[in-house]
């Protein structure tokens, strides 16, 4: 291998040496994709290609990747240029119609799949880079949180997160921006020190809700959160530097992670063992826009320069993906965008199906309007590669009407005896097969660490048939539509088969087993030399396909019960519990959630009662919790955070989900391998028809002689779930998040005013300022950390250290140090972190 790259290196160096070859190249691609050949000798080139593959797939690196990239186009043109030339010879209206379909949907998939090869073949490997070494050198910070319809409980942790950041405390501005007006939020931001910031109307959804922000404050640089996203504590250390190196970045983004598992990962029996479905975005797709100066803003977890932003009149609000079409406007404007692939912060995933299923009806519909109204192929300010990276986002959304056509066409032959493709079985085999097996494992070799074979196929055929109709409407007419905020957090009592969310698949699976059996009566019909017998059976095995992603699809409806209203995050994170009468016992945590523990700890021989002190080890400084043993057995120690105000719930924040190494390990799944994917493809299948499914006749049958049993011992019998293929049921009034209120129905919740600058006041739009009886009251409760030996120093500008500040500089940060590793880039950090503080009032 060295000698081949020393070789490469020379030959680079011949003058039009390169130029020449990519002719040539090109040119014996042309002969390869249009040479005529018959149905036999079409399967042997087949079988030559697919050892060639086998055998340059041994050799890691860049260069082999590019040739089966190469390979795998030239075997997709080839086979779409034979459907164009020889099968499209129809005998009827009805088959030119279904026919038709199907070739442009061939087309469009062929499309995508070069636009993904160009998009993530070079994926830019991008490092943070350190900030000045004077922290009066740093910038001012404004950091927003909007929320509409949101909990509380959701939206605390965002806050101090945010708040527990390591930047000087002059120079971060926190607000949360309050679409729903709400007076408990203004309470718990006037008691923590943030800022609060509300509006007279909600025009422009979050979009607008920023734009208002923007105009109210001042801060060089923006940062934006979600509500639901907790950032690290080393966030603005490891991103800030890049605006400053390079001053023509208007926009950088890292991932979204979330800690929770989406509906695919909750309710599919394989679902744990494969990436998210985000990751295959976050994780690679990103990196490749990044090359080619395309990253797309993902609105939340990145920082905007401010200039930039108002440059392009706000974050626009002519489309429901404002974050996408703001960072297209900035780029036609001339300013970089940038992508650092490090996970600086973590949110809460959609929990139920049909709220997945409504957030990307949302997506779908906001990129098909930049696609009619900001179409990137079009217009001034992008080169080539930036209008394909963006053309590729918004061509992808397009996938429903293809996905349904690819479902159904083999039942245009099955159920109605029209055949779609003009020729003969062999020769479909022959040119279609290596079209799909080379897309299906050059993808996997490219994809394999962020996304396994054929769960992009269960994934679109989920949403297909509800993304359908509003890809359609917004292509016709790209002004419809409206911002809708995505619902998550949560519990569910019982499990249930949620048929709103599958309802459309579940009646085409049923055609699907239709299908399926006249394909088997064609094949018992019909002797196996025959033509008849070859249709039917090529048929049959294309409707098997598509019934096993419909059933996978069915599989993620079947909503699993989730009791658990703090999620766990494995975690390994040394640990004190101080016992009641001073012991002091060392250990290490398990997992972490927001609610509790599971610790690894000596079990004493006299078992305490009552309250214990645990003290995380997060580096620099003993972060104390208070928490109530549940049960110690062995070594195990499993305890519930018992937290005595805001003070504590900071605190815990900051171990569970603040450590700037809480999320190293975000993208570590197994490599993917085709065959193995497709296995757990068909458990997932399996999951449907047992356990406590609601589609288990096992299940169904215990739940029927529990409920006689209960009905002869005289008591009230169980409640039905809501399987029965009906609604949801009702969650416990105790742990049900409050109903969203209409937009239109909040009443503004301030009067006008003057507000405060700082992270300590935010300015509201009708002027919200804490009290400064609060602020002192506040001050008074301030956390008091352990510090380790020598982790002390002066703040920014030679203050005396003050409890509220949100972070302190002149010393490097434990969190940061660990990510350190991870990013393999020095860098200077600000300084040690502190317990959960707030700003000082104004």
């Amino acid at each position: 291998m060295r000698l081949l790259r020393r070789m490469t290196s020379f030959l680079g160096r011949i003058p039009l040496l390169n130029a020449a070859v990519a002719l040539i190249g090109l040119l014996l691609g042309l002969i390869f994709m249009v040479t005529p050949l018959e149905a036999e000798q079409q399967a042997w080139l087949a079988l030559g290609g697919f050892l060639v593959f086998l055998i340059v797939n041994r050799f890691p690196g860049r260069a082999p990747s590019f040739f089966l990239v190469a390979l795998s186009s030239m075997i997709s043109l080839r086979y779409l240029y034979w459907r164009v030339t020889e099968t499209l010879g129809y005998s009827g209206y009805i088959a030119t119609f279904l026919g038709t379909g199907l070739l442009l949907a061939e087309v469009y998939a062929i499309l995508a799949l070069l636009l993904s090869y160009f998009q993530q073949a070079w994926p830019l490997e991008r490092k943070p880079v350190p900030l000045p070494p004077d922290t009066e050198d740093w910038p001012v910070v404004d950091i927003f949180i909007p929320s509409y319809n949101e909990p509380l409980e959701v939206v605390k942790p965002s806050v101090f997160g945010a708040m527990s950041m390591d930047w000087p405390r002059d120079k971060m501005n926190i607000y949360v921006l309050d679409d729903g007006r709400r007076e408990d939020f203004r309470a718990f931001c006037e008691e923590v020190g943030c800022g609060y910031m509300i509006r007279p109307d909600n025009k422009g959804a979050k979009a607008g809700n920023i734009n208002h922000a923007l105009g109210k404050t001042n801060g060089e640089y923006v940062a934006i959160f979600d509500c639901d996203h907790v950032p690290v504590r080393a966030f603005l250390q490891l991103t800030i530097g890049w605006m400053l190196r390079d001053r023509e970045i208007g926009m950088l983004q890292t991932p979204h992670h979330f800690y929770s598992p989406d509906p695919f990962e909750r309710n599919l029996a394989s679902g744990t063992r494969i990436p998210n479905e985000g990751l295959l975005f976050y994780g690679l797709v990103q990196q490749g826009n990044d090359l080619w100066n395309a990253t797309f803003f993902c609105g939340s977890c990145a920082v905007l320069r401010r200039t930039a932003l108002e440059e392009v009149g706000g974050v626009p609000t002519q489309t429901v993906t404002e974050d996408c079409h703001c960072s297209l406007k900035m780029q036609r404007l001339g300013w970089r965008t940038a992508y650092l692939r490090l996970p600086l912060a973590a949110g809460l995933a959609t929990d139920r199906l049909l709220a997945h299923i409504g957030q990307r009806m949302r997506w779908a519909r906001g990129m098909i309007q930049i696609l009619r109204v900001d179409n990137p192929l079009f217009g001034r300010g992008l080169n080539l590669a930036q209008r394909l990276c963006y053309l590729n986002a918004q061509w992808h959304f397009l996938f429903p009407l293809p996905r349904v056509v690819f479902l159904t066409s083999p039942l245009a032959f099955l159920l109605f005896g029209e055949n779609i493709i003009a020729a003969s079985p062999l020769a479909i085999v022959a040119y279609a097969g290596p079209h799909v097996v080379h897309s299906v494992v050059t993808n996997s070799r490219l994809q394999g660490k962020v996304r396994h074979s054929f769960w992009s196929e269960i994934y679109e055929t989920v949403l297909a048939l509800y993304l359908l109709p509003v890809v359609m409407t917004t292509l016709l007419d790209p002004t419809k539509g409206k911002f809708n905020v995505t619902d998550k957090g949560g519990t569910l009592q019982d499990g249930y088969f949620d048929i709103r969310a599958v309802g459309p698949n579940l009646v085409l699976g049923g055609a699907l087993v239709l299908g399926l059996m006249s394909g088997i009566y064609g094949m018992v019909a019909n002797p196996p030399s025959s033509l008849q017998f070859q249709a039917n059976a090529l048929n049959a095995v294309w409707v098997l396909l598509s019934l096993v992603t419909v059933l996978a699809g069915l599989a993620v409806g079947r909503e699993r019960r989730q009791i658990r209203e703090r999620h766990r995050v494995a975690a390994r994170v040394p640990v004190a519990v101080v016992l009641a009468d001073g012991r002091r016992l060392e250990g290490e945590s398990i997992d972490l959630s927001l609610g509790g523990a599971a610790l690894t700890v000596a079990r004493p021989e006299v078992l305490p009662e009552g309250m214990v002190s645990l003290e995380f080890d997060i580096g620099t400084e003993f972060v104390p919790v208070p928490a109530e043993t549940l049960r110690w057995q062995g070594n195990r120690l499993q305890v519930r955070f018992a937290p005595r105000g805001l003070l504590d719930e900071g605190n815990i924040v900051r171990v569970v989900l603040g450590r700037a190494d809480a999320w190293l390990h975000w993208d570590d799944v197994r490599a993917d391998r085709p065959l193995r994917a497709m296995l757990e493809v068909v458990l997932s299948v399996g999951g449907l028809f047992r356990g406590n499914s609601q589609l288990s006749l096992r299940a169904r049958r215990a739940r029927r002689k529990e409920r006689a049993a209960q009905a002869r011992a005289g008591r009230a019998p169980l409640a039905q779930p809501a399987s029965s293929l009906g609604e949801a049921p009702a969650a416990d009034a105790a742990t049900a998040p409050p109903a969203p209120t209409a937009r239109g129905g909040r009443r503004a919740a301030a009067s006008a005013g003057s507000a405060g600058r700082g992270a300590a006041r935010g300015r509201g739009a009708q002027g919200s300022r804490a009290s400064p009886g609060t602020a002192a009251r506040a001050a008074a409760a301030a956390p008091t950390g352990h510090r380790r030996p020598g982790a002390g120093g002066s703040p920014a500008g030679g203050a005396s250290p003050r409890p509220c500040q949100p972070g302190r500089a002149g010393r490097a940060s434990h969190g940061a140090r660990a990510a350190r590793g991870a990013a393999a880039a020095g860098r200077r950090h600000a300084g040690p972190g502190r317990p959960f503080r707030r700003p000082a009032a104004v």
